[in-house]
Order: structure tokens, then sequence, then C-alpha cells
């Protein structure tokens, strides 16, 4: 394990992030560094509003978008270690309508059929974004006509999606697949557990871990503490985004329970998580996974042929699997489309969380993730 030099880091990431809120291109962030189970940084920044200019709460909460995959990936693999799942599964198995699929394209607007799919979806490849389901242009095309009846459960978009084409031949290519996938392993806990999601997340990781603040449907208190959504125009400067606290992802029903983006947390909740992660599946006496279903989460799950190194798909997460990139390799994590990000180190023992919500430079290709990385580990000793 290497040591970071705590003074160095947030000397960095104060001069980072406080450049960042001055200029207006990030309205509020809370960040926090751990290693080897000691808390290095720990700090937010700027505003809960960007218009009224009230500073942001210490327990503010935030809109994890697709930072909610690693919690469902985490969901599935604890059912592996009940036994109730393998992550090696094919989904037909729990919802017989997806045994026989086929593959498509979108012409004119309108989908195509190219043929019959004959690899079975598996768990495995929802949660690597190499399924096909709800991705690529078909994917939004069809989730977008879902009644809105059906889009109010897992079960109902199950139901919506099982006739829909997928978009390549399961596991020969990845793309991401924002919400579908993840709802899917969603669905399958549900079957198998005989539990609503929510139910079941609150039971087996939530409530065991303490994130008494991460939630598909927020409480009054919790809609007080939602941070605004910030966006910023060159010319024009930093301004929020009016934003429903009644729903956490986009339009998309709280009772959807959608595994791919609709959680909402604060930091501290989300540190908690991270740091069972990068421990092996415990932290503060607690385990709810085995450390072998952690390594599995953080290794490899593609072909280099599919997505080559050194960034490639563990379940629900980013894996660094080579060298040459800026952080280590064995780092894995994610990010949300409102520029949270996150991950784990589980070599130098590392926990690093930074979130925010902005409606224009989110995701995993945010500016913020990235310097982010670069901060910390410039920070570490040699």
């Amino acid at each position: 394990m290497k040591a970071l030099n705590a003074e160095k880091l947030n000397a960095l990431v104060d001069a980072r992030v406080q450049a960042d809120v001055d200029s207006g291109k990030v309205g509020g962030a809370a960040l926090c560094v751990m290693q080897d189970g000691k808390v290095l940084l720990h700090k937010t920044y700027g505003y809960q509003n960007v218009d009224t200019k009230q500073p942001l709460l210490e327990n503010a909460i935030f809109r994890l978008a697709s930072m909610t995959k690693p919690i469902t990936a985490a969901a599935a693999l604890i059912a592996q270690d009940m036994g109730l799942l393998s992550i090696d599964d094919p989904l037909c198995k729990y919802i017989p309508a997806y045994a026989s699929m086929k593959i498509g394209h979108m012409e004119n607007g309108q989908p195509v059929y190219d043929k019959d799919a004959t690899t079975p979806i598996t768990i495995k490849h929802l949660l690597s974004h190499t399924s096909g389901l709800g991705t690529l242009e078909i994917g939004d095309y069809d989730w977008a006509q879902m009644p809105d009846e059906l889009a109010k459960s897992p079960a109902g978009v199950m139901e919506w999606l099982s006739d829909k084409m997928l978009a390549f031949e399961p596991y020969t290519a990845q793309w991401y697949s924002p919400v579908a996938a993840f709802v899917a392993v969603a669905r399958i806990i549900e079957i198998v557990s005989g539990m609503p999601f929510d139910q079941y997340l609150n039971k087996y990781l939530f409530l065991p871990l303490g994130m008494k603040d991460t939630t598909f449907a927020m409480n009054e208190d919790q809609k007080a503490r939602m941070i605004a959504m910030h966006t910023y125009e060159e010319g024009k400067g930093a301004y929020a985004v009016p934003k429903s606290v009644e729903t956490i992802f986009e339009n998309i029903p709280t009772t959807q329970f959608c595994g791919g983006a609709g959680l909402a947390a604060t930091l501290d909740d989300y540190v908690i998580f991270a740091e069972m992660l990068t421990h092996g599946g415990e932290v503060n006496g607690v385990r709810v996974l085995s450390e072998q279903a952690v390594k599995q989460m953080a290794s490899v799950q593609v072909t280099d042929a599919i997505m080559p190194p050194p960034i490639q798909w563990g379940l629900g997460v980013r894996v660094i699997s080579a060298d040459g990139y800026q952080m280590p390799k064995g780092c894995f994590g994610w990010s949300g489309a409102y520029g949270t990000h996150y991950w784990s180190d589980p070599e130098n023992k590392i926990s690093a969380v930074y979130m925010k919500n902005s409606g224009y430079d989110g995701g995993a290709g945010a500016v913020t993730a990235f310097l982010f990385e670069q901060d910390v580990y410039a920070a570490m000793e040699d």
C-alpha cells in the first residue's frame, strides 16, 4: 500500500474544487477520500442552490443516477452469496418470456428485424452491458414508447421489453444500457427473494450498513435536503435548473425501483458503501458480501475483443485492467449522469467519492471526475 499525503491531498482538492465553484462550473460538491479506514478528506464546497447561494448542507441528498448500478450489482451478488441465483444464470430462467429474443436496428425511425438471437441473456451480460437489452437507438426507442402504467414497476418494465428486439447478439459487443438491463436485474432479485427491490436493498444492504439516506423514494425531510440541479453556460454563468423532487432520475416513477439510475443518497452513505467494497465486503464490523463476490464484481467480465484494456466492464462497475491509466490497475467504480463519481482502490485501501448534481457535465467523462482522480493520485507518496 502506498500512502496518500493528507495535507497535499486537501490542498490539491481545495484549489481545484473551489476554483470550479468560483467560476460557476460547479454549483455545490461534497467529497470524501478515505485510506485504510481513515478519513483524509471530507469537505463540502459551494451551494445547495447556486441561485439562492444557500451553502451546501453537510447532509445534502444527491441524485446518484448511474452510481445506482454498483449498488444493484452488489444486491445481485448478495443474492448469489445466499444461493438464490448465479450470475451465470439466464434471464429466461426467471422470466421465461426472454427465452427467444430477436435482434434489430432502427431504420427511418422504426425498429427493423435483423435475425434471431442465439445466445441467451445472462445476469452477467446484464451487469456488464453486453446483453443488447435497452441499448443503442433501438433500446432508447422502445424505452420511450413504454406505457406509463408498465413503467411503474420492474415487473411492468420487463413485461414491456420482453417482445422488443436487442441491439446486438448477447456477449458479442458492449454498449451502455442506461436503465433497462439493471431494471432486469432488480426484477430477478424480486423474484428470487420474494421481496420488492427497495425492501430487499433495505434489509440486506442499507440497514446493515447504516445507509439511512439512500432511497428510491425520498421522505419530506430528504426532499428538503435535495441539492438543486446546476447548469452552466458560457456568457451566462451558473444557474439552477427546476427539477421535481418527486422523481430521482428524469421522469421515471420512484415505484419502478430503477436499478440503473433511481437512487438518491448522501455523501456519507455512499462512502460507507464504497468502503465496504474497498475492504472486501465488510465495513465497521458488518459483512454484507463475501470477499469472493467483491472480487467477482471487480474482475473483468468482458473479452478484450469486446472491450480492450485499460478500462473494461466488471459487474456494474468499470475496472482499470491494465497499467497506463491515471489510476492503478485494480481500481473499480462508476459515475452518474449528474456528476457523481466513485472508485475503490483495494491495493492502496482507498475509497473516493465525489458528489455533485449537474445537468451539463456529468457521466463517466465528466471533467470533475477525471481531475479528482488525478488529484488523489498526485497526493500519493513515493
